[in-house]
């Protein structure tokens, strides 16, 4: 499971904190901006796409990262590969174009 804490929103930008557990259930979605991920405790993730390929990410600790808008669209589900919970801060960027 994961585990999603609103920070804040306004008419730009979604702030949530998200928690990715080891071994938790994969649930198929998409996102409808791009976002930018903050790691605050990075770790290796494997994106699941629907159509069954996948690809490995590797989040680094107290680095950021850019998810265009074209990723999130496609649906996916999300997995995390290691053996500790993964912690993030995502902000979408509601107003972007996208690239």
């Amino acid at each position: 499971s994961s585990d999603l804490t609103p920070q804040f929103e306004n008419d730009d930008v979604k702030v949530w904190k998200t928690v990715i557990m080891p071994n938790a259930p994969l649930t198929m979605h998409t996102h409808d901006h791009p976002r930018v991920i903050v790691a605050l405790s990075g770790g290796t993730m494997k994106v699941v796409n629907e159509d069954g390929s996948s690809e490995t990410h590797r989040w680094d600790t107290g680095q950021a990262y850019w998810l265009p808008l074209e990723e999130g669209r496609k649906r996916h589900a999300d997995a995390n590969l290691g053996a500790k919970p993964i912690e993030v801060m995502v902000v979408e960027l509601k107003n972007a174009a996208g690239k």
